[in-house]
């Protein structure tokens, strides 16, 4: 009999398969027919998964399964022999295109425990799912379940995963404390009301505890809240739109009074608040949205049409595509409102108009070809030799391609005008109402939400939070315990789920993920924003020249100093942690009264860091001076993928040091100097972003991979790493159109290196796919160009977006390969590979 892929079954049987275990990926297969059918009653575990397969007509046979994987196939229906498998204990089903699940099967599923049927097309679960008594994990993300319902009564689910569903609310009885076992509820990226996205972020705990708050302070009505944020370029106008829809008239921004940061506000208007965040358009604050900018939001861009020009074609790629490019990579999911400004400044009313009809063609026609190519890179994919090795690529691709960004046609506003004003914000209030879908903005929140969010600004009212709004846990919840009619125990049981619906939404801020800073509540966020601004700034340069004598007496430092830090900052794009430390005592001066304590806490000392720099730590938006500890002596040997190798102790951030930010480098000549020129046999990988890199991305591939190493130089978009005698260059490039980042290493003189060298590679690799998740709508491809001078040609990677469930050593067993125009390299030139080097 002969298999797919012309071999022989009997070939097949001899090459070290058992009969207890088959291994049958990617073979191409279509039916189960092509299985050989002998010996079928002996095997246990089945990998079927990147095959062909639109049914499994024949498992039945397979009576003595316990594990069976037909994921990454063409699967319409979940098939009813499965019924037949009564011993099975697994089960992968994911990434098929099953629409529905007949009643009747799960019920003879007596020994299923684990389910994974995520990436299909199921609208709804059958309803004896839950007669499947033995389910431990059930994962159902990205499908289109409006209802899970028919999970209740599951005696043993532990971990259930329903991410990118449509689902509006959870049913209560999944959750109650007497049955429940749930350990893992992920539910993010469905249109949830009751309980809202933001409180199932927090976990089973924080959902449990919402039910049992709208069990005992139940509430009817729904509660509508808008996170309002607003874009475009510098002097665009947004701090005068922002200000004039809060206060329903012209407000008038002076040019001296611009945004420097983040401004954040509230509006509320019949029946709907609105968190209003004005973001500065200058470049160097573009690296801190990431920080703020958040899922189902409504944003508004702000475009200057007085300086818009229809016929030069980057007056619209700068004002407008810019911007819905990068909102459309880390909200995929937004409204984008369009409003042209200064329409008071144009020559008369056809000149908005035309540039209005420019401004709406061109986004059109741009949001249609980002669609077209996309889908031509999926049809490329497809298209491969063998496409079952690409599958999680397209899945990604299918993924980008189901996201819909809302642009709105653009509106035009004269900001002078109370009556355009008006109309504004009545506009906006429609938006809400016809684009609910992609705000989620409409929430069910127990009476107690509502009465503590309303205590604490009761307590600001009052004057009883200290002016700069950083509160201890503790002894908020001691404040808001004197306007709550909750009993203090009650309250001591809820308050940390409240605070973080609260911190969600962007009432307050409440960094409970680090450890320092976990015992402080930031009620007033704008406060904790201005000190964050007062380093991250276009002006920082000019910023540290205004230094005063008096204020480096204060920190104990010379003049001379600080034109050393001068020169770090123009020429290493360093800033010392005690000119950071003058900066902010000289910011928090115009903001509060003298405080000894609240300087040491925010500012810092040189022996610990204070609030800000372990923010801009934490959210790397800079690299800290590390003290290296000791070499253990007694460490145990470092085997890649065996063990983890510990030191001493971990590496600590120097307090009286400096910190490196990458937004301040100018150009690349040190890495340049360092590297040297590119040689014809360096190994080299380039990693494709689509469908373009998000601005800011490489600042932080760069912290992120420089503290791997402890030697490295830095440019403006180079990044030189050095481990042992290796070299990484790691640089941001552009060619015909296509952004990637290569990553470029010295062939080794030996074979037995190439190990080595691989190993820093796929480090720096598996950084990029983590920071990259952080934009739900980008996707990754990596190539390995051929190295032949002046070939265009490359060898594409299969998925390996996972890297640590991948053995990228066994990712292709050939000595050498050919690229499409002929010319043929040893493997591990261009691949991972394991051999006997």
């Amino acid at each position: 009999m002969a298999s797919a892929n012309g071999q022989t079954w009997e070939n097949w049987d001899m090459s070290g398969q058992s009969w207890e275990s088959w291994d049958m990926s990617g073979q191409k297969l279509k039916t189960l027919s092509q299985i050989p059918q002998v010996h079928v009653h002996l095997c246990t575990s089945v990998d079927l998964q990147r095959n062909k397969l639109k049914r499994a007509i024949g498992i039945s046979k397979f009576t003595n399964l316990t594990e069976l994987n037909l994921s990454r196939n063409k699967i319409v229906e979940f098939s009813e022999e499965m019924r037949h498998l009564h011993k099975l204990e697994i089960l992968y089903l994911n990434q098929n295109n099953i629409r529905s699940i007949a009643e009747g099967i799960f019920p003879d599923l007596k020994n299923l425990k684990f389910l994974k049927l995520s990436n299909n097309r199921l609208a709804k679960l059958p309803s004896d799912i839950s007669k499947c008594t033995s389910i431990i994990y059930l994962e159902l993300s990205k499908n289109y379940l409006q209802d899970i319902q028919p999970l209740v009564g599951l005696p043993k689910l532990k971990e259930v995963l329903v991410e990118k569903n449509q689902l509006c609310e959870l049913p209560s009885q999944l959750f109650e404390k007497d049955t429940c076992k749930l350990t893992v509820f992920e539910a993010r990226g469905n249109p949830l009301r009751c309980p809202p996205e933001e409180v199932c972020a927090g976990g089973v705990l924080d959902i449990q505890s919402y039910f049992l708050q709208m069990k005992e302070n139940p509430n009817e009505h729904s509660a509508w809240t808008v996170k309002t944020i607003f874009l475009g370029s510098s002097m665009a106008g947004k701090s005068t739109l922002c200000r004039s829809l809060r206060e329903g008239k012209p407000v008038a921004v002076a040019t001296k009074d611009r945004t420097v940061g983040i401004e954040i506000s509230q509006l509320y208007t019949q029946g709907v608040r609105f968190l209003l965040w004005d973001f500065a358009g200058h470049e160097e604050y573009y690296l801190t949205h990431h920080v703020f900018i958040t899922q189902r939001a409504l944003v508004i861009l702000a475009i200057d049409l007085s300086s818009y020009s229809v016929a030069d074609s980057h007056s619209f790629k700068d004002q407008v595509w810019f911007w819905i490019n990068n909102i459309q990579l880390r909200v995929p999911d937004a409204a984008v409102m369009l409003v042209g400004t200064h329409c008071d400044q144009c020559r008369d009313q056809d000149e908005v108009m035309e540039k209005k009809k420019d401004i709406d063609q061109k986004v059109n026609s741009m949001l249609e070809n980002r669609r077209m190519v996309l889908e031509q890179q999926k049809k490329n994919l497809e298209e491969n030799k063998d496409p079952s090795l690409y599958m999680d690529q397209v899945d990604e691709l299918d993924c980008l391609l189901d996201y819909n960004l809302k642009v709105l046609h653009l509106i035009t506003l004269d900001c002078t005008r109370t009556e355009e004003i008006g109309k504004f914000r009545s506009h906006i209030l429609d938006c809400i109402q016809t684009q609910n879908q992609f705000l989620c903005s409409e929430t069910i929140l127990p009476k107690s939400y509502e009465e503590v969010e309303q205590a604490i600004h009761k307590l600001i009212a009052l004057e009883e939070i200290p002016q700069h709004g950083i509160v201890l846990l503790e002894e908020l919840g001691d404040l808001i315990q004197n306007h709550v009619t909750q009993s203090r125990e009650f309250l001591q049981s809820t308050l940390c789920v409240l605070l973080r619906y609260l911190h969600r939404i962007g009432v307050i801020i409440w960094y409970e993920d680090i450890n320092v800073l976990s015992d402080r509540v930031f009620i007033h966020p704008s406060f904790l924003i201005s000190m964050f601004k007062t380093i991250v700034r276009h002006d920082l340069l000019q910023q540290l020249e205004g230094v005063s004598r008096h204020l480096l007496v204060q920190e104990g430092v010379l003049m001379k100093q600080k034109f050393t830090w001068l020169d770090d900052l123009k020429c290493r794009a360093t800033v010392h942690n005690a000119a950071v430390r003058i900066l902010l005592r000289r910011e928090l001066k115009k903001l509060v009264d003298d405080d000894d304590d609240l300087v040491r806490e925010v500012v810092g000392t040189k022996q610990e860091e204070g609030i800000v720099l372990t923010l801009l730590q934490y959210f790397e938006v800079c690299l800290p001076t590390l003290i290296r500890s000791p070499i253990n002596p007694e460490a145990p040997e470092f085997i890649p993928g065996k063990k983890k190798w510990e030191s001493a102790s971990e590496a600590k951030r120097d307090p009286d040091g400096a910190c490196l930010f990458p937004m301040y480098v100018k150009d690349n000549l040190i890495v340049c100097q360092k590297w040297g020129q590119d040689k014809q046999d360096d190994v080299a990988v380039h990693v494709y972003f689509l469908p373009e890199i998000p601005h800011g991305f490489f600042h932080r591939v760069i912290i992120k991979t420089c503290s791997l190493y402890l030697t490295h130089w830095v440019g403006r978009d180079h990044c030189l790493l050095c481990c042992g005698n290796r070299l990484a260059l790691v640089r941001l490039r552009n060619k015909d159109g296509d952004s990637f980042i290569e990553i470029r290493c010295r062939r080794p003189e030996k074979n037995q290196e190439f190990r080595q060298l691989w190993d820093l590679i796929l480090a720096v690799m598996s950084k990029l796919f983590v920071l990259s998740r952080q934009w739900p709508g980008l996707t990754l491809q990596v190539h390995t160009p051929c190295p032949e001078r002046d070939c265009p040609h490359y060898f594409t990677w299969r998925d390996c977006q996972e890297l640590t469930n991948i053995n990228f050593y066994n990712l292709v067993k050939e000595d050498k390969l050919v690229c499409q125009g002929g010319h043929t390299r040893r493997t591990e030139l261009l691949f991972p590979k394991a051999a006997d080097l």
